[in-house]
């Protein structure tokens, strides 16, 4: 059972039931430590299994933006093939956070090309008519804040510790940013709590596709089983939205007993996946054999 639990847990978020699909081999390319290293609280807060809820969330949060919904709708996999967006998600962030900087540098490439054939028209906070792309600064740095306040949020939520600080964290994840483009990105956490305000105040807005990309977000195609799992997921990571977050999403505000059972059904997974994921095992190997 134990195996089972694990193996289909590892086969939705990266598409392999051992947890090493074949991109794995791409954190094992080069030397060196990468862009953060063992010690770094990068490595400390995506190790952490906090970031399954830190996912949930920040795909929330970037439906709250009109050119980002935008993009998800006329342009992702996500109705057709959910599972494997979010294994593509996995992959470049897992790359980014394990992998050397020859990998990442590839990884990089990869997510522009795929970036450079987003693009298109949205309907504004203001009601105008704009254009979008996915290589635009402004949209690189709400979906660089998004991912970033998503998983720092979620981690300090469940309580789970950063040794180096928040700070280091942000300051830290803003280097993942810059083969993507964006080289403005927030330094500290009061850097991101005010871009996180700019953008409430001037961008994020309720569109006609909000209620309908929310909906399939929070009940996507899965079995019975794990989708009971992923409600629980799901709704504390609902938890963690600002009122104003929810209100553009049009959520409701959830118990805090939502976080108090994922916290502990959290620390079962955490059990039986093992310390660290095969990713991490492959990097650690890789930084010993390169030390030498």
């Amino acid at each position: 059972m134990k195996n089972r639990i694990a193996n289909r847990f590892r086969e939705i978020v990266s598409g392999s039931k051992d947890g090493r699909p074949d991109w794995v081999k791409f954190i094992d390319l080069g030397e060196g430590p990468g862009l953060f290293g063992p010690n770094s609280a990068v490595w400390q807060v995506h190790g952490s299994v906090a970031t399954l809820v830190g996912g949930i969330r920040a795909l929330l949060l970037q439906a709250a933006h009109p050119a980002a919904l935008t993009g998800v709708s006329q342009h992702s996999r996500y109705e057709s093939d959910p599972l494997g967006r979010l294994a593509g998600t996995s992959r470049w962030l897992t790359i980014t956070t394990f992998g050397t900087e020859e990998a990442i540098a590839k990884e990089a490439a990869r997510v522009n090309g795929m970036h450079s054939k987003v693009q298109g028209e949205y309907t504004t906070k203001a009601g105008d008519t704009a254009g979008y792309r996915a290589s635009d600064p402004r949209y690189l740095l709400w979906v660089h804040c998004a991912f970033t306040d998503s998983f720092l949020t979620t981690h300090l939520a469940f309580k789970y510790p950063i040794d180096q600080g928040a700070d280091a964290y942000v300051r830290e994840w803003s280097k993942s940013a810059i083969g993507l483009g964006l080289i403005n990105a927030p330094q500290s956490v009061a850097e991101l709590k005010a871009t996180m305000e700019d953008f409430l105040q001037k961008d994020l807005a309720t569109s006609e596709q909000t209620a309908t990309v929310v909906k399939f977000i929070l009940k996507p195609p899965l079995g019975t089983a794990s989708l009971l799992f992923y409600r629980v997921l799901a709704r504390a990571a609902i938890y963690t939205l600002t009122p104003e977050q929810r209100a553009i999403l049009g959520l409701k505000p959830v118990s805090k007993f939502w976080l108090w059972l994922c916290a502990r059904l959290l620390r079962i997974l955490s059990f039986t996946l093992g310390k660290e994921s095969p990713s991490q095992e492959v990097a650690r190997k890789r930084i010993a054999r390169t030390a030498k």
